[in-house]
């Protein structure tokens, strides 16, 4: 039996929906979903609710790349249904700002700039509004500002204890070639709280109550309608 709850994805550029593959976000277009005939974020979110969705994972690809932002978009969706938000967010500023406009807010290894602001971050929010991002871009870690890799992160993983953690393979997004099971094994012992990403197809549900992970962020393959919405 399928346990494995589906977060589903929603990633906003200029106040569209949008998708594409494996992060190149220059080429991503409007996105087409079985949930609603535009690509209008609000309206997709409204359909997602009523079929039985309890949160949404969005990324604001425009605050992310500081090209502007879509907050008011995030917090008109927030109001529908949940939202677990990637804006970019790396420090106490950002994060205090974030949780203004959507339910959680998360802090992703591509924009965090120091560590150090993690441990600041989680010693004065509360842990179950704060979600680890862990991108992965060709089995790297992905990071902007940092030289991390799977053995530091772990090690700070452990010490922080965090309640939920996203495997983001972003090299797989989009592109419904399944779940990267290599970079599972990178973490032992925290697979219960992942919430894994990237390329999930509907062959990989029952796998994943096997490895013990709870919860996975859908995009592509859920929108297409390949996946069936298990919320």
């Amino acid at each position: 039996m399928v346990t494995s709850v589906i977060i589903p994805v929603l990633d906003i550029k200029k106040g569209l929906a949008v998708s594409g593959k494996s992060g190149n976000r220059e080429t991503y277009q409007p996105l087409q979903t079985v949930f609603h005939r535009s690509s209008d974020p609000v309206e997709i979110a409204g359909s997602l609710r009523s079929a039985g969705a309890n949160e949404i994972y969005i990324a604001d690809l425009d605050a992310i790349e500081k090209r502007g932002s879509n907050m008011d978009i995030v917090h008109e969706v927030n109001q529908i249904i949940p939202v677990m938000l990637d804006c970019g967010a790396s420090d106490l500023d950002s994060v205090t700002e974030a949780l203004q406009f959507a339910d959680k807010v998360i802090v992703a290894t591509e924009t965090l700039k120091r560590l150090e602001d993690l441990y600041e971050i989680f010693s004065r929010f509360d842990g179950e509004q704060i979600v680890i991002s862990i991108d992965v871009l060709q089995n790297k870690v992905l990071s902007k500002y940092m030289e991390l890799d799977f053995s530091i992160l772990r090690e700070n993983l452990v010490k922080l204890q965090p309640t939920q953690i996203i495997l983001l393979d972003i090299s797989n997004v989009g592109t419904e070639g399944g779940v990267n099971w290599e970079l599972v094994d990178e973490f032992p012992g925290l697979e219960s709280s992942f919430i894994l990403g990237g390329g999930i197809t509907g062959e990989d549900m029952g796998q994943l109550d096997k490895r013990g992970a709870g919860k996975v962020l859908v995009g592509t393959a859920l929108h297409n309608g390949q996946i069936k919405p298990i919320f």
